[in-house]
């Protein structure tokens, strides 16, 4: 018997409280005093129609975060599907045994999925913008291509919380290689988490 979605979703957060509880002051206290932050990255969601190698994705961004002097560590749980971003029991059981500080949920999204008009040019802002790279398989004879810009969604948790210390969207306009361009992208998201996180 299938219930409403919120209610799955209601109980999911509930076992993701009471399994990940926050980890003692001073645990958290003597890591960053160390420079340690340990960030958990959970896989990368994709919620396009295009096939993204969201692995890649996962690694650069935990790469970055690497790179910005964080203890960062790819997660095996993914990112939700759902389109407002929280934390799942997997992600909550994983963030126990690997012992992070704070979570990171990456999403990417088409904001013009259900547009009634796929020919209509635009600029940005999530809007479409013609191809004019000549070496792009999707142009060809028949003119310029129409793109569609990307959403990078993502947030920052800290465990046993429901409510984002962060949330942001940056805006990607895709080139003829997509997984390569959002692979690049996955650097401003490890910026921004940074940034937030040298602020605490």
């Amino acid at each position: 018997m299938h219930q409403s979605g919120c209610v799955p979703s209601l109980v999911a957060l509930l076992v993701f409280a009471s399994a990940v509880p926050s980890w003692p002051k001073e645990s958290k206290e003597s890591s960053q005093a160390h420079g340690r932050t340990k960030v958990c990255v959970a896989v990368v969601a994709n919620r396009t129609a295009t096939s993204l190698f969201v692995e890649r994705m996962t690694e650069r961004l935990t790469k970055s975060l690497i790179q910005n002097k964080l203890a960062a560590v790819a997660m095996d749980s993914a990112t939700t599907d759902d389109r407002e971003l929280h934390p799942t029991l997997a992600n909550g059981e994983e963030l126990k045994r690997l012992e992070c500080d704070y979570l990171v949920l990456t999403q990417i999204t088409n904001p013009n999925a259900h547009s009634t008009d796929p020919r209509v040019p635009s600029g940005p802002m999530g809007r479409k913008l013609p191809s004019t790279d000549a070496s792009d398989p999707m142009g060809g004879q028949s003119g310029p291509v129409y793109r569609d810009d990307l959403e990078i969604d993502f947030a920052l948790f800290r465990p046993g919380e429901f409510e984002a210390m962060k949330k942001a969207t940056i805006l990607a306009q895709p080139s003829a290689n997509v997984s390569d361009s959002l692979v690049q992208t996955m650097d401003q998201v490890a910026n921004r988490v940074r940034h937030e996180l040298k602020k605490k």
